[in-house]
C-alpha cells in the first residue's frame, strides 16, 4: 500500500512538473509560431490557429529580419556587450573572491564590507553620475561604456557570491598545496577554479541573462550605433507599431539565446545550487 501511495504521489508530482513546464513554454511556442506567420494572418487570427493550417507557416519573416540592418546590428551589439560583461565579471570576481577568502592583506574585512554595502545600492542611483563621468571620458554612447557599467554593477554580487563559496573550501586542502610548493596563482588556477566551477557557472548564467535582457542601462548609455536588441525592438514598436513580421522573429531570437545558454549550462547551474544548499 505504501509503495502504491509513493508511486501515485511521484506520478502526480511528475505530471504537475510537466504541466508547469508546458505552461512556461507556451509563450515561447506562441512567439515562435507568430514569427512564422505573415502579418496578415497575425492580424486576423491568433497563433494557435497554425495547427489547423500549418502549410501557411514560412521562414520569410526571418529572411526579412536578416535584411533589417538595424536588427542585425543590434543583435551583434548585444553579443558584444553581453559576452565581455560576463567574462570580465566572472574573471574579476573569481580573483577578488579568492583574495578575500584566503589571502591576508591590510583592510581585507573593511574592503569586503564595502563590497557588501554596494549590494544595496540601486542601479538607478548611479545612472546620471556615471553618465556624466562617461561623457567626460568619451565613453558615453559606446559599447565599452555599456560594458563597463554592467561590470561595475555586477561585481559586488559576484564577489560576494564567489568569496562565500571559496571560503567554504577545506583549509587543509589549500595548506597542503602550499606545503607542496604551489604558488598562489597555481593554487587558484589548478585547485580553486576547478572546485568552484559550479558556482562560477551559476554566476556566469545570471550575469549573462541580466545583461542580455537589460534595457534600462542601454537606453541611457547606448546611442543608435551601439544599442542592443532590446532597445532596437522597443524602437521598432514605437516607430512602426504593427510590423509583427519583424518584431516577432526579432523577439524570438532575443528570447531563445538566453534559453539556449541556460540549458547548455544547466548541469553546472544545478550543481552550484545544490552545493550552496548543502553548505
Amino acid at each position: 500500500m505504501n509503495a502504491v501511495r509513493r508511486g501515485l504521489s511521484s506520478g502526480l508530482v511528475q505530471a504537475f512538473l510537466v504541466l508547469i513546464g508546458l505552461v512556461w513554454l507556451t509563450p515561447l511556442a506562441g512567439l515562435f509560431f507568430s514569427s512564422l506567420r505573415s502579418s496578415q494572418d497575425s492580424a486576423s487570427s491568433g497563433w494557435w490557429t497554425v495547427f489547423s493550417s500549418p502549410g501557411r507557416l514560412s521562414f520569410d519573416n526571418y529572411s526579412a529580419l536578416l535584411k533589417n540592418a538595424g536588427i542585425t546590428q543590434a543583435f551583434w551589439n548585444t553579443v558584444l556587450i553581453s559576452v565581455p560583461a560576463t567574462v570580465l565579471v566572472v574573471v574579476l570576481a573569481a580573483l577578488a573572491g579568492y583574495a578575500f577568502a584566503w589571502l591576508d592583506f591590510p583592510g581585507r574585512e573593511a574592503v569586503f564590507l564595502v563590497v557588501v554595502a554596494l549590494l544595496v545600492v540601486p542601479v538607478q542611483i548611479g545612472l546620471l553620475p556615471v553618465a556624466k563621468l562617461f561623457g567626460q571620458l568619451g565613453l558615453f554612447g559606446t559599447i565599452p561604456g555599456v560594458v563597463l557599467f554592467h561590470v561595475a554593477y555586477g561585481l559586488p554580487f559576484a564577489v560576494f557570491l564567489l568569496r562565500n563559496y571559496f571560503a567554504e573550501m577545506p583549509k587543509e586542502m589549500l595548506e597542503a598545496a602550499r606545503m607542496d610548493g604551489g604558488s598562489e596563482w597555481r593554487i587558484f588556477t589548478r585547485l580553486v577554479l576547478p572546485v568552484g566551477r559550479p558556482a562560477i557557472a551559476s554566476l556566469a548564467i545570471f550575469q549573462f541573462l541580466w545583461v542580455w535582457n537589460d534595457m534600462l542601462v542601454a537606453l541611457l548609455f547606448a546611442d543608435s550605433s551601439s544599442q542592443p536588441l532590446t532597445v532596437q525592438l522597443q524602437s521598432q514598436i514605437r516607430q512602426f507599431g504593427s510590423n509583427i513580421d519583424v518584431l516577432a522573429p526579432g523577439a524570438f531570437v532575443s528570447l531563445v539565446v538566453p534559453v539556449v545558454v541556460f540549458f547548455a549550462f544547466q548541469r553546472h547551474f544545478v550543481q552550484g545550487v545544490m552545493a550552496g544548499s548543502v553548505k
